[in-house]
Protein backbone atom coordinates (compact mmCIF):
# COMPACT_ATOMS: atom_id res chain seq x y z
CA UNK A 1 0.00 0.00 0.00
CA UNK A 2 1.39 3.34 -1.02
CA UNK A 3 2.41 5.27 1.84
CA UNK A 4 -0.11 8.52 3.04
CA UNK A 5 2.54 11.22 2.98
CA UNK A 6 -0.17 13.40 5.01
CA UNK A 7 -0.65 10.95 7.74
CA UNK A 8 2.10 11.52 10.33
CA UNK A 9 3.93 8.82 12.21
CA UNK A 10 2.97 8.69 16.22
CA UNK A 11 6.17 9.39 18.34
CA UNK A 12 6.43 9.40 22.00
CA UNK A 13 8.52 11.79 23.63
CA UNK A 14 11.34 10.48 25.00
CA UNK A 15 13.63 12.59 26.79
CA UNK A 16 13.41 16.07 27.11
CA UNK A 17 16.77 18.64 27.38
CA UNK A 18 16.46 22.31 28.13
CA UNK A 19 18.75 23.94 26.37
CA UNK A 20 18.70 27.61 26.98
CA UNK A 21 15.32 29.45 28.42
CA UNK A 22 13.55 29.65 24.99
CA UNK A 23 15.36 26.30 23.54
CA UNK A 24 14.73 22.94 24.35
CA UNK A 25 15.81 19.35 22.56
CA UNK A 26 13.25 16.61 22.29
CA UNK A 27 14.26 13.01 21.92
CA UNK A 28 11.33 11.29 19.66
CA UNK A 29 10.64 7.43 19.32
CA UNK A 30 8.68 6.69 16.09
CA UNK A 31 6.71 3.78 16.41
CA UNK A 32 8.25 3.07 12.82
CA UNK A 33 12.25 3.50 11.96
CA UNK A 34 12.34 7.03 10.49
CA UNK A 35 15.03 7.91 8.24
CA UNK A 36 16.11 11.17 6.96
CA UNK A 37 19.12 13.07 5.58
CA UNK A 38 20.88 15.88 7.19
CA UNK A 39 19.56 18.96 6.06
CA UNK A 40 15.88 17.66 4.89
CA UNK A 41 13.35 18.88 7.36
CA UNK A 42 9.96 17.29 9.12
CA UNK A 43 6.33 18.23 9.51
CA UNK A 44 5.99 17.89 13.86
CA UNK A 45 2.94 17.98 15.06
CA UNK A 46 1.09 18.58 17.92
CA UNK A 47 -2.56 16.77 18.49
CA UNK A 48 -5.58 18.64 17.96
CA UNK A 49 -3.59 21.95 17.75
CA UNK A 50 -1.47 21.77 14.12
CA UNK A 51 2.00 21.45 12.79
CA UNK A 52 5.25 23.01 11.90
CA UNK A 53 8.64 22.31 10.05
CA UNK A 54 11.53 21.31 12.39
CA UNK A 55 14.65 20.15 10.90
CA UNK A 56 15.93 17.04 13.01
CA UNK A 57 19.38 17.66 15.01
CA UNK A 58 20.37 14.15 15.34
CA UNK A 59 22.58 11.65 13.75
CA UNK A 60 20.92 10.77 10.93
CA UNK A 61 22.40 7.19 10.95
CA UNK A 62 20.28 6.78 13.88
CA UNK A 63 16.34 5.34 12.56
CA UNK A 64 14.84 4.35 15.70
CA UNK A 65 15.44 7.66 17.80
CA UNK A 66 15.73 11.47 16.37
CA UNK A 67 16.22 14.54 18.02
CA UNK A 68 14.24 17.80 17.34
CA UNK A 69 15.63 21.24 18.75
CA UNK A 70 13.14 23.96 19.37
CA UNK A 71 12.46 27.52 19.91
CA UNK A 72 9.25 28.74 21.64
CA UNK A 73 8.24 31.26 19.16
CA UNK A 74 4.66 30.42 18.23
CA UNK A 75 1.39 28.49 19.33
CA UNK A 76 2.98 25.22 18.09
CA UNK A 77 6.28 25.62 20.03
CA UNK A 78 4.79 27.11 22.90
CA UNK A 79 2.59 23.91 23.11
CA UNK A 80 5.46 21.55 22.66
CA UNK A 81 7.28 22.93 25.36
CA UNK A 82 4.71 22.58 27.65
CA UNK A 83 4.59 18.58 26.75
CA UNK A 84 6.13 16.49 29.06
CA UNK A 85 8.15 12.94 28.78
CA UNK A 86 5.51 9.92 27.65
CA UNK A 87 3.47 12.33 25.14
CA UNK A 88 2.70 11.52 21.80
CA UNK A 89 3.69 13.66 18.45
CA UNK A 90 3.17 13.46 15.09
CA UNK A 91 6.08 13.36 12.20
CA UNK A 92 5.54 13.70 9.13
CA UNK A 93 8.64 13.18 6.09
CA UNK A 94 11.20 13.60 5.79
CA UNK A 95 10.83 16.56 3.15
CA UNK A 96 13.18 18.48 1.00
CA UNK A 97 16.97 18.07 -0.03
CA UNK A 98 19.45 17.94 2.59
CA UNK A 99 23.31 19.00 2.46
CA UNK A 100 25.32 17.32 -0.53
CA UNK A 101 27.68 15.66 1.29
CA UNK A 102 29.41 14.06 -1.59
CA UNK A 103 30.16 18.00 -2.95
CA UNK A 104 32.29 18.24 0.34
CA UNK A 105 34.51 15.48 -0.31
CA UNK A 106 38.12 16.89 -0.11
CA UNK A 107 37.61 20.36 0.73
CA UNK A 108 37.94 22.33 3.90
CA UNK A 109 34.33 22.98 5.25
CA UNK A 110 33.55 25.83 7.24
CA UNK A 111 30.25 25.68 9.27
CA UNK A 112 28.67 28.97 10.39
CA UNK A 113 25.49 28.72 12.74
CA UNK A 114 23.45 31.46 15.01
CA UNK A 115 21.72 30.79 17.53
CA UNK A 116 19.06 27.84 16.94
CA UNK A 117 20.85 27.58 13.60
CA UNK A 118 22.63 25.45 15.19
CA UNK A 119 20.42 22.57 15.51
CA UNK A 120 20.75 21.69 11.93
CA UNK A 121 24.51 22.14 11.79
CA UNK A 122 24.53 19.72 14.89
CA UNK A 123 23.16 16.99 12.30
CA UNK A 124 25.60 17.62 9.54
CA UNK A 125 28.65 17.87 12.31
CA UNK A 126 27.45 13.79 13.60
CA UNK A 127 27.40 13.21 9.65
CA UNK A 128 30.88 14.66 9.26
CA UNK A 129 32.10 12.81 12.34
CA UNK A 130 30.90 9.07 10.49
CA UNK A 131 32.57 10.47 7.65
CA UNK A 132 35.12 12.77 8.73
CA UNK A 133 38.27 11.25 6.18
CA UNK A 134 36.59 12.55 3.35
CA UNK A 135 37.40 16.00 4.12
CA UNK A 136 40.26 18.17 5.07
CA UNK A 137 39.19 20.46 8.23
CA UNK A 138 36.29 21.21 9.39
CA UNK A 139 35.83 24.84 11.54
CA UNK A 140 32.78 25.54 13.40
CA UNK A 141 31.95 29.28 13.96
CA UNK A 142 29.26 29.53 16.00
CA UNK A 143 27.42 32.84 17.72
CA UNK A 144 24.77 33.68 20.28
CA UNK A 145 23.54 36.26 21.65
CA UNK A 146 25.17 35.86 25.51
CA UNK A 147 26.22 32.80 26.89
CA UNK A 148 22.98 31.54 28.35
CA UNK A 149 21.73 31.39 24.59
CA UNK A 150 24.19 28.88 23.43
CA UNK A 151 22.73 25.39 23.01
CA UNK A 152 24.41 22.22 23.40
CA UNK A 153 27.24 23.83 25.78
CA UNK A 154 27.68 20.39 27.05
CA UNK A 155 28.66 19.01 23.36
CA UNK A 156 31.02 21.72 21.92
CA UNK A 157 34.02 21.21 24.10
CA UNK A 158 33.73 18.11 23.25
CA UNK A 159 33.29 18.47 19.40
CA UNK A 160 36.30 20.81 19.74
CA UNK A 161 38.44 18.03 20.59
CA UNK A 162 37.91 15.85 17.68
CA UNK A 163 40.62 15.40 14.87
CA UNK A 164 40.34 18.36 12.06
CA UNK A 165 38.04 20.30 13.68
CA UNK A 166 38.37 23.75 14.55
CA UNK A 167 35.31 25.62 16.92
CA UNK A 168 35.63 29.36 17.82
CA UNK A 169 32.42 30.86 19.69
CA UNK A 170 30.96 34.28 19.66
CA UNK A 171 28.65 35.75 21.57
CA UNK A 172 27.06 38.90 21.10
CA UNK A 173 26.99 40.50 24.45
CA UNK A 174 29.69 39.53 27.03
CA UNK A 175 29.42 39.41 30.97
CA UNK A 176 32.35 38.40 33.26
CA UNK A 177 32.04 34.59 33.41
CA UNK A 178 32.62 34.57 29.20
CA UNK A 179 35.93 34.12 27.96
CA UNK A 180 35.38 34.24 24.65
CA UNK A 181 35.04 36.61 21.60
CA UNK A 182 32.53 39.11 22.15
CA UNK A 183 30.86 40.43 18.89
CA UNK A 184 28.71 39.23 15.85
CA UNK A 185 29.21 36.05 14.61
CA UNK A 186 31.11 38.06 11.77
CA UNK A 187 33.55 38.91 13.71
CA UNK A 188 35.02 35.75 14.30
CA UNK A 189 35.34 34.62 10.30
CA UNK A 190 38.93 35.82 9.81
CA UNK A 191 42.24 34.75 10.16
CA UNK A 192 40.50 31.31 9.20
CA UNK A 193 42.98 28.24 8.43
CA UNK A 194 41.64 27.74 5.58
CA UNK A 195 42.07 26.94 2.06
CA UNK A 196 39.19 29.44 0.31
CA UNK A 197 40.03 28.03 -3.42
CA UNK A 198 39.02 24.46 -2.41
CA UNK A 199 36.37 25.03 0.57
CA UNK A 200 32.49 25.32 1.06
CA UNK A 201 30.74 27.14 3.45
CA UNK A 202 27.27 26.26 5.11
CA UNK A 203 25.46 29.08 6.89
CA UNK A 204 22.42 28.34 8.83
CA UNK A 205 20.88 30.83 11.63
CA UNK A 206 18.41 33.79 11.65
CA UNK A 207 17.95 35.89 8.07
CA UNK A 208 19.90 38.98 9.16
CA UNK A 209 22.59 36.98 10.34
CA UNK A 210 22.75 34.80 7.06
CA UNK A 211 22.91 37.88 5.29
CA UNK A 212 25.49 39.72 6.88
CA UNK A 213 27.54 36.21 7.28
CA UNK A 214 26.94 35.50 2.99
CA UNK A 215 28.27 39.45 2.34
CA UNK A 216 30.99 38.33 4.75
CA UNK A 217 32.29 35.35 2.64
CA UNK A 218 31.84 37.03 -0.03
CA UNK A 219 34.28 39.57 0.98
CA UNK A 220 36.51 37.14 2.12
CA UNK A 221 36.60 35.30 -1.59
CA UNK A 222 33.82 32.35 -1.34
CA UNK A 223 32.58 32.00 -4.72
CA UNK A 224 28.22 32.19 -4.53
CA UNK A 225 28.53 28.60 -5.91
CA UNK A 226 30.37 27.39 -2.58
CA UNK A 227 28.35 29.18 -0.15
CA UNK A 228 25.20 26.58 1.04
CA UNK A 229 22.59 28.20 3.05
CA UNK A 230 19.80 26.34 4.88
CA UNK A 231 16.77 28.60 4.07
CA UNK A 232 13.59 28.68 6.08
CA UNK A 233 9.96 30.34 5.60
CA UNK A 234 6.44 28.76 6.04
CA UNK A 235 6.50 25.68 4.61
CA UNK A 236 3.40 24.33 5.24
CA UNK A 237 2.63 21.27 3.68
CA UNK A 238 6.26 20.05 3.05
CA UNK A 239 5.55 18.95 -1.00
CA UNK A 240 5.37 22.22 -2.79
CA UNK A 241 1.53 22.57 -3.49
CA UNK A 242 0.49 25.40 -0.97
CA UNK A 243 2.79 27.87 -2.17
CA UNK A 244 3.70 29.50 1.39
CA UNK A 245 7.19 28.99 0.92
CA UNK A 246 8.11 30.22 -2.58
CA UNK A 247 10.95 32.17 -3.42
CA UNK A 248 11.35 33.21 -6.85
CA UNK A 249 10.51 30.52 -9.06
CA UNK A 250 11.94 27.73 -5.98
CA UNK A 251 9.55 26.07 -3.28
CA UNK A 252 11.92 26.15 -0.15
CA UNK A 253 10.08 22.99 0.66
CA UNK A 254 10.75 20.78 -2.24
CA UNK A 255 13.45 22.77 -4.18
CA UNK A 256 15.89 23.09 -0.65
CA UNK A 257 15.57 23.84 2.14
CA UNK A 258 19.42 23.82 1.53
CA UNK A 259 20.35 26.24 -1.61
CA UNK A 260 23.74 27.47 -2.42
CA UNK A 261 23.87 31.38 -2.82
CA UNK A 262 24.45 31.16 -6.51
CA UNK A 263 20.99 29.83 -6.60
CA UNK A 264 19.26 32.52 -4.84
CA UNK A 265 21.39 35.52 -5.55
CA UNK A 266 19.36 37.21 -7.68
CA UNK A 267 15.97 37.00 -5.82
CA UNK A 268 15.21 40.41 -4.64
CA UNK A 269 13.72 39.04 -0.88
CA UNK A 270 15.53 36.32 0.07
CA UNK A 271 16.43 37.35 3.53
CA UNK A 272 12.72 38.71 4.09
Amino acid sequence: MMKNIYQPVEAVIENIIQETSAIKTFTLKPKTDFSFVTGQFIELTVPGLGEAPFTPSSDPGIKERMDVTIMKTGAVTSKLHEMQKGQVVGIRGPFGKGYPLHKFKGKDLLIVGGGVGLAPLRSLLFSLFSTIDNYNKVLLRYGSRTANDIVYKGSIGEWAKRDKFDIVTSVDIGDPSWQGNVGLVTTILKDMPIDLNNASAIVCGPPIMMKFVTLKLLDLGFKPKDIYLSMEKSMSCGLGKCGHCRLGKFYICKDGPVFTYEELKDIHDIWD
